[in-house]
Formats: structure tokens, sequence, C-alpha cells
């Protein structure tokens, strides 16, 4: 009797365990699971990977200038991008040939190392200073406009050294300063710093008719803060409307007016060769109408003109 007591009891409490097993499960089931503790680390990851609020600007909004310098650093982005073992003497895909000058006595002697374009290549016909190889003084020159039987451009590194110590560095693209460039003085220190896109100085501005950037309008150059090299304005139809000259901020030598058809000369305004010339008065040297006729003329260095056929 006893021993069916025992048994009956032991199947109760089973029966009872497993009931109350069953019940904290479904109550376990109905409340929602916290998200594990997370460490310092990972909140901070989780809030720097929550995108920010930002406001979407207009298109009207934004200015049709360009800065060239930001060009630049996405050209050299891209670069690093495509970043492949590199053939010698292969520069912005181009092949090249290394050479070098010396000049100078003793101590004070200069070396020049470059590299010049083994086959010739048109080069920016807006851009002042084309540096290039010159064949017949067999020295490093610059110029506005270089043939190919005057000489080869530059391009790819290059180097100015006074012994063994570096004075100039940077690199070239046919023919124009490309990139950063660096100067130095006599106990190397850094004396200036500059960077260039193509011949252009960092700081130059483009302006465009059109927001897709396909009619350029005007070509400002600028350096160090100040108006410096070769200035453009264009018709709307692309031919040069102006072209000058800056030194200094200032406008220098002859500027040049064209009408909007076949770059006919329309006027010629003389400023001072000096930047630093201040008594200097700008004055019309010549003028000529659409059909190519000139009409106006400056008689001497002084402000007197003769008018003809007007």
């Amino acid at each position: 009797m006893l021993h069916k007591f025992t048994l009956l009891l032991s199947i109760s409490f089973a029966i009872s365990a497993a009931a109350f097993a069953q019940e904290e499960q479904e109550e376990k089931e109905q409340v929602p699971a916290e998200s594990p503790q997370k460490s310092p680390a990972e909140q901070e990851t989780a809030v720097e990977d929550k995108p920010d609020d930002f406001t979407l600007r207009s298109e009207a909004d934004m200015p049709l200038t360009i800065d060239l310098d930001k060009e630049d650093e996405e050209d050299e982005d891209d670069n690093k991008k495509k970043k492949k073992k590199k053939k010698k003497k292969v520069f912005y895909g181009l092949k090249t040939k290394k050479g070098f000058t010396k000049t100078g006595f003793g101590s004070d002697v200069v070396i020049e190392i470059y590299y010049t374009l083994k086959t010739p290549e048109p080069h920016d016909a807006y851009v002042r200073d084309i540096y290039y190889y010159n064949y017949e003084s067999k020295i490093i020159k610059k110029s506005n406009n270089v043939s190919e039987e005057k000489g080869a451009l530059l391009h790819g590194p290059y180097k100015k050294m006074i012994g063994d110590r570096i004075i100039e560095e940077g690199i070239f693209y046919k023919g124009t300063k490309h990139g950063r460039w660096m100067t130095y003085n006599k106990n190397d220190i850094l004396q200036r710093k500059a960077k260039y896109y193509k011949g252009w100085p960092k700081e130059s501005k483009v302006a465009y008719y059109d927001r897709e950037k396909t009619k350029l309008k005007e070509v400002i150059p600028i350096e160090y803060g100040e108006k410096e090299g070769n200035y453009y304005y264009f018709h709307e139809n692309g031919q040069v409307a102006v072209s000058g000259e800056y030194k200094y901020g200032q406008k220098v030598n002859a500027w040049l007016e064209f009408y909007d058809h076949h770059r006919r000369r329309k006027k010629e305004v003389l400023y001072r060769k000096d930047p630093f010339n201040d008594n200097y008065v700008p004055a019309i040297a010549k003028e000529w109408d659409e059909d190519g006729r000139l009409i106006y003329e400056k008689a001497d260095a002084g402000n007197s003109r003769i008018s003809l056929n007007r």
C-alpha cells in the first residue's frame, strides 16, 4: 500500500514539473528578447554608420566656376584607384626619354634632370609658359609657342639641383607644370609650394556658358592670390573674344579683342610692360572693322592717334 502511494506521488510531481516548465517557456516566448549589451566601441560604430541629415541644393544655387585644384585632386584620386605596375619612362601614357643639363662652374654648377616626349605632341595653346629642351642652345627654355623643330616638350618628373642639393622639383605634362611643385633654399628649407593643373595655377578659375561645362566662357589665371598668366574670354560660339596677359595682378603688353567670326581682330590695347609702372596710361593701338580693314591706329608712343577710313 505504501509502495502504491509513493508511485502515485512521484507521477503527480513529474506532471506538475512538466506543466510548470511549459508555462515558463510560454512566458519567455511572449516577452521580446532584449538586445545584448554593446561595448562602447560597438556603440560608437553604430552611431557613425547612421547617415547624417542633409539638404539637397538645386543647381541654380551652385556657381558656374570651378577650381582647377579640385580637378587635379580628382585626377590624383583616379590614379591611386588605378594603380598598376608603372612602365619605365612612361608618364600619363606617353613614352619619354631621360636627359640632363649642366650649367655653371665649381660649387655653383646647376644640374637639371628631366624627361622629354619621344613623339611630338601638341601643347595647350592657351597656356603661357611651355617648357621645352632647346636643340640649338641645349638648355631648358620656356615660351608660349614651341615647334617640333625648335625643341622637345618636357614631360615627366623634373629636378633642379646644385651639387647634390635639390632646389626645385615637380612634374611636367606636355610642356606644362602639373601637380605639386616645390622650391627650396640653400639650407633645404621649403620656400615655395605651388600646385598646377596642366599649366594653370591651382587657383585659376574657369567659367562656362552652360551647366554641362561644354562651352568655355572665361579663363582667369590666378597664382598666390594674384592674377598671373594668360587671360581668355570666349564668344558663345567658341571663338576667342579677348586675350591678354597678367603679371603680378596687372594687365601687361598688348591685349586683343576679336569679332565673333573668322577670328578677326577688333581692337588692340597696349598696357604697361612693367607691371610696377603705375604712371603708364593704357591706350588703344589699333582698331579694325568686321571686314578686317584697319580703321584706327595709334600715331606714336604718346596719346595722339590717326583715324583711318572713319
